[in-house]
């Protein structure tokens, strides 16, 4: 559940007042011990204290993306990608063992045009790490994606790939060793954009967001540092499912909400890296007017989208209007995981308001 005053303030804050009434029970975990004994005296002492951080923040900015496609000519890009183990918090008072691409989540976006050369150097610095990596592209013909040539153990030289970026759209990439779903949500994913050759419609505002689960041996707000659960995520039952890797990251009481201006648009790129969970994504108080499913980037956009369905280890693309001011609350429909679990992010429209559209005191 979320049990502190803080987390309930700060839920009940992105949500209004109409979603009050949902904060109510609570969501269980797999135990983390066993506190069966004969001596009363042998109690379950629960997590071990909160840890240092690494990072400020784990959740990445959302509009830090690369500029838009502006040439008409394929050209050749050099990207490197290299993971970094770093503790952070999922909310205040909760740290834990991130896996990341680049020290933050999700892994930065790549960003190309269809017909573009990517030269992509990949590195596992001994110092930082003590797993193995790699790297799947969905947007890679090839063995693996690329994870077959990119696999590398601590202390490996790093390693280097060449691919053509050869059918546009937006698409995933994430760690994919034996035990990907343990590293993907641990954070190990991100989304590469191949725009189609003719571009992409302007907008006034670009945001990236990521979804995954994060499975835990604490609960929902119990301050302390979280161990990661294998028996949670074998089960699919998550402590948190968030955006950027962290609980009501982009809210008042977070890192802050997104911004944008009363008859602006914006388009959302979103991925999510699951690694089990499908995501039904929604903006509350608005549509994706124009909505790529999957990521396709090709078709003709649907229109007016409510919610969407979005497998794990798929992308998605929508735009919005903003006709009137106020919060636009992007979630995840499955609502116990708003509720309880931290899959919330706000956009704060500022403007004039607009009577014709809507009227709270008609």
């Amino acid at each position: 559940m979320i049990p502190t005053d803080t987390n309930r303030r700060r839920f009940l804050q992105a949500m209004g007042a109409a979603g009050a009434v949902a904060v109510a029970g609570c969501t269980g975990t797999s135990d983390p011990a066993d506190t069966g004994t004969d001596s009363e005296d042998d109690t379950d002492e629960g997590l071990p204290p909160a840890e240092d951080v690494d990072v400020d923040r784990i959740a990445r900015d959302p509009t830090d993306i690369p500029d838009p496609v502006d040439w008409d000519e394929p050209r050749t890009h050099d990207i490197t990608l290299e993971t970094e183990r770093v503790t952070a918090e999922i909310e205040p008072g909760v740290t834990f063992e991130y896996m990341t691409f680049g020290g933050q989540v999700p892994g930065p976006m790549v960003r190309v045009r269809q017909g573009d050369t990517v030269n992509l150097t990949f590195d596992v610095p001994d110092d930082m790490n003590i797993d193995m990596h790699n790297v799947d592209f969905h947007a890679v013909y090839g063995p693996g994606g690329g994870a077959d040539a990119t696999t590398l153990a601590p202390g490996d030289d790093p390693t280097q790939i060449s691919f053509t970026a050869e059918y546009a759209g937006a698409f995933i990439y994430h760690c994919a060793v034996p035990n990907m779903d343990q590293h993907i949500s641990s954070g190990m994913f991100g989304s590469i954009l191949v725009e189609p050759e003719d571009g992409l419609p302007e907008v006034d505002h670009e945001f990236y967001l990521g979804q995954h689960e994060i499975y835990t041996d604490g609960e929902v707000g119990e301050e302390g540092h979280h161990g990661f659960d294998f028996d949670a995520m074998k089960k699919e039952e998550p402590t948190y499912v968030v955006f950027n890797g962290q609980a009501y990251g982009f809210t008042e009481d977070g890192v802050g909400p997104m911004e944008a201006n009363t008859g602006e648009t914006a388009r959302v790129y979103f991925a999510n890296g699951g690694p089990n969970l499908l995501s039904s994504w929604h903006p509350i108080g608005n549509v994706w007017s124009n909505y790529y499913r999957d990521g396709d980037l090709l078709s003709e956009p649907d229109n007016n989208i409510e919610t969407a369905p979005i497998a794990p280890g798929t992308t998605a693309a929508g735009e919005m209007e903003f006709p009137v001011p106020g919060p636009v609350k992007i979630v995840d429909h499955a609502l116990s995981r708003v509720v309880h679990k931290g899959a919330l992010g706000v956009i704060d429209v500022q403007g004039e308001e607009n009577p014709d559209v809507y009227d709270e005191d008609p």
